[in-house]
């Protein structure tokens, strides 16, 4: 077993380290200028990546694949090509089809599945230059938040081997932090990106729910999911936009100050249950913001914000669970049944599903208490978060992104935060706010725990405004040095 404590380079992979720790911007710049070839990148990463395969980063990666992509696209760069991410290796959630790659969805019964078609988002990369570099390592069926896998293993936070690394996205964004690729697509429902970004100490970005593609992914609920992206800085997140989007405004504001831009947070619901050092750093990156020119203002979203959105937004997850995956795997031609992915669940979740998600579940949302949620519920919500976006004219609503940092993995089940005992559900209490009506939002690397251990800053912006919310937390980056956290 490698360290098992932090993630310092191995002696044999410090060879590795130079070309590992390139962002996806400045990778794909090196193999366009001609600096380095995307075969040379490729190999260094792949090396990174038999070095570090305990972590359980991926399923399924296909040297021979990537290699002989990274050699057409060294013809491609000297034939004049300039893609905006030519040559550069990236990961992939295991819930997105990949033609000709399997796609398990984290189910021991599809390890042999080759989808026939891509995910448009994987098109989107693709026919920017980029290369999938394998398939990550996910929570099955994308329904978790620790990073448990019994088919293919727990994957381990870089940072410190015997913590987990979050979930569902949890090979995604533990690649990323590795240094195994610069960047990876992942999936978010109630926390699936910002979670695991927030332990492993990498940046996590989920758009706006429906303005990045989810063709071809596995869903969990059509009202809340997302596709993004997991990379090393804010950089790289706007470049994936603008390649996933189209984006046409994709050049920033150009500013790198916080003179006068205004921000919110809510320590009445945010602040409640937290651990200590996560407050501190939380309060520490605050006047760092405040100091750098950015004018903080508190806001109250009222004594019920949080029980309303963990009731509307979980209830709306568990209800539209079913539908959703039966729906995609008749459409997507996927060999099996909704029926079969639930009987060949880990027990955990077999015995979660039955209790929350199939129908006449002692735990299941009925049909009135979801069209509650949908609109009654939603709309108070909006109508809350809305008084801090227009009413206080904030550009964005700052919290940490989650309550504690990494716990132990064999203390998953049950985790502790600020001296109580609660579920690992919990790990979402921060994000779900975002997810419950689709607001875009990012978490950003903001500090390290007594323990080392990363702690995440979350920024959640107005619906639609994705190019201003990764503007501003570029600048927001520069001022907390956020970088300094990644592997």
């Amino acid at each position: 077993m490698a360290d098992t404590t932090a993630s310092s380079p191995t002696a044999a992979s410090r060879k590795t380290t130079d070309l590992s720790s390139l962002g996806l911007a400045a990778a794909a710049e090196a193999i366009r200028n001609g600096d380095m070839t995307s075969e040379r990148f490729a190999k260094a990463l792949l090396q990174r990546a038999g070095m570090l395969a305990e972590l359980n980063t991926f399923i399924t990666i296909d040297e021979a694949a990537v290699l002989a992509a990274a050699r057409d696209a060294d013809k491609a760069g000297a034939a004049g090509s300039a893609a905006l991410l030519l040559g550069v290796p990236l990961g992939v959630k295991d819930s997105y089809l990949t033609q000709g790659l399997p796609t398990s969805l984290g189910l021991d019964s599809l390890a042999h599945f080759v989808p026939r078609e891509d995910a448009d988002a994987v098109r989107a990369i693709e026919g920017a230059g980029a290369l999938v570099f394998g398939k990550n390592n996910l929570v099955e069926m994308s329904y978790g938040l620790t990073g448990h896998n019994a088919r293919y293993g727990q994957v381990r936070n870089p940072h410190a081997w015997d913590r987990v690394s979050g979930g569902s996205s949890s090979g995604s964004a533990a690649s990323v932090a590795a240094g195994i690729v610069p960047a990876a697509l992942g999936g978010d429902t109630v926390g699936s990106i910002r979670v695991p970004a927030s332990f492993c100490g990498v940046v996590g970005f989920k758009p706006t729910t429906g303005r990045w593609p989810r063709k071809g992914v596995a869903p969990i609920s059509h009202t809340l999911d997302t596709t993004g992206v997991f990379a090393r800085n804010v950089e790289d997140c706007l470049l994936v936009d603008q390649v996933v989007t189209g984006a046409q405004d994709a050049k920033s504001s150009g500013r790198d100050d916080l003179n006068g831009v205004r921000l919110a947070f809510a320590p009445r619901q945010f602040l409640d249950l937290v651990d200590a050092d996560v407050e501190t750093s939380f309060r520490n990156a605050v006047r760092q913001l405040q100091d750098a020119g950015a004018e903080i203002v508190e806001v109250d979203l009222g004594d019920d914000f949080n029980a309303l959105i963990q009731t509307a937004t979980w209830g709306i997850f568990a209800h539209e669970t079913m539908g959703a995956i039966s729906d995609f795997l008749r459409s997507h031609d996927i060999p099996t049944t909704f029926e079969a992915i639930h009987e060949g669940l880990k027990p955990q979740l077999r015995q979660a599903w039955g209790h929350i998600v199939l129908p006449g579940g002692a735990g299941a949302t009925s049909a009135e208490a979801y069209q509650t949620a949908l609109s009654v519920t939603r709309p108070e919500i909006q109508q809350r978060l809305n008084a801090a976006f227009v009413s206080e004219g904030a550009l964005a609503l700052l919290q940490p992104t989650t309550p504690c940092t990494a716990p132990l993995i064999e203390e998953q089940a049950t985790v502790r935060i600020a001296g109580q005992e609660v579920s690992y559900l919990a790990l979402a209490n921060h994000t779900v706010s975002a997810s419950s009506v689709g607001l875009p939002g990012i978490s950003l690397p903001c500090g390290l725990s007594r323990a080392g251990l990363p702690i995440g800053l979350e920024l959640d912006a107005a619906l639609g405004s994705d190019r201003a919310l990764l503007d501003l937390a570029r600048r927001v980056e520069g001022v907390l040095g956020a970088n300094s956290t990644a592997s």
